[in-house]
């Protein structure tokens, strides 16, 4: 049951990362970097500690009592998953949503669920998953097959992209389903992508390195509740706040930066628009996008600590992401062959999430 659970708490926050882009459209007469951060500081500044202050009791004291190595760390790995975060928009623009989405959030699924299970082999913890126990253990070796299975099917939908280029002929959508002119090329997405891969992982780094403020909050709970024999489903809300401050910094920074080069600080005053929606739909979009990180604690108090939330969360990622390539038809005019390749992808990264699922269900 507590398997189950967490699957579904991983697949709401899998679908408000795939979907929260979707506000974006609604907004008129922007720049990009306009919307993007007032979208991002209700991301990162205005709804995780609003979170943090109604699920954590003394989120702000567990916080100032926290070691400050740790702090500085948490925020480090924040910042740089914020760089990863802008390379992801770049990777999608020459690649588009589908094999974009699937390189980027594959490479960060490999890695952001491995390294750190190897880590902990050298450096052992209370509740830790490490890589030897995934090798020697049934339920371990299960939450590997999903993973290979996965990278399977991010394969699959590379393909059906390298498909899609031979053939494309219609514009493609951005990050957000604008439409825009097509930038495909492969080599350059592709050197992109694996740039921001490597840095978005650093998000679930910058979580295992913020773990004792969670412990706290956990200890907390546990002590308000004596009764109850799980682990505190918002436990990660407070970690939350630290590692995005730290995507702020570099969003905020870079957003600035466009602003001025681009002339579009008058966006937000300008009367010509519609500033009252465009804020409305921005900060709907802002916190549909850290809802996905709220459902993914909730997932992994349910999981426990390890690779296996972290696979989860990517594969309904890029799930959702592949999805909502073909309704916003970023697959129209391409062959039935590479239609059916890309729906392939699609049905093998969902088997993956079974396997896992399984893998979980049989920990013990």
């Amino acid at each position: 049951m507590q398997a189950i659970l967490g699957l579904i708490f991983h697949f709401f926050g899998g679908f408000a990362s795939g979907s929260f882009y979707i506000p974006y459209k609604k907004v008129k007469g922007w720049a990009w970097e306009s919307y993007w951060i007032v979208g991002g500081l209700f991301s990162w500044l205005i709804v995780p500690p609003l979170a943090a202050f109604l699920t954590v009791p003394n989120f702000s004291e567990i916080i100032s009592s926290t070691n400050g190595n740790i702090l500085w760390l948490t925020y480090f790995f924040g910042i740089l998953w914020g760089i990863g975060g802008l390379t992801y928009g770049l990777g999608v623009r020459y690649l588009g949503v589908s094999l974009g989405s699937s390189i980027i959030l594959g490479l960060c699924m490999v890695l952001g669920s491995i390294l750190p299970s190897i880590y902990f082999d050298f450096f052992p913890q209370a509740g830790k998953d490490t890589f030897t126990m995934f090798l020697h253990t049934d339920w371990g070796r299960m939450v590997l097959l999903g993973l290979l299975v996965c990278v399977l099917g991010i394969v699959i939908c590379g393909k059906a992209g390298m498909m899609k280029e031979k053939e494309m002929k219609t514009g493609i959508t951005d990050p957000h389903g604008m439409e825009v002119k097509t930038e495909f090329k492969f080599g350059l997405g592709l050197f992109v992508g694996i740039v921001s891969g490597v840095l978005s992982a650093c998000f679930n780094f910058g979580i295992e390195a913020g773990k004792p403020m969670a412990d706290a909050a956990n200890t907390i709970w546990k002590a308000a509740n004596p009764a109850e024999t799980g682990n505190f489903l918002f436990q990660n809300n407070v970690t939350y706040i630290i590692v995005l401050w730290g995507g702020l910094t570099t969003n905020f920074i870079w957003c600035m930066v466009l602003n001025a080069r681009n002339k579009t600080f008058g966006d937000y005053t300008n009367a010509a628009t519609p500033l009252l929606k465009n804020y409305i739909f921005s900060a709907l979009a802002g916190t549909t996008w850290f809802l996905q990180f709220f459902f993914y604690g909730m997932g992994e108090s349910k999981m426990g600590n390890g690779a296996s939330s972290w696979i989860l969360h990517m594969a309904f990622i890029i799930l959702i992401a592949n999805i909502w390539g073909l309704v916003l038809k970023e697959w129209k005019g391409v062959s039935r062959k590479t239609l059916i390749t890309v729906l392939a992808g699609i049905l093998t990264i969902i088997i993956s999430v079974l396997i896992v699922g399984y893998g979980n269900s049989i920990k013990g």
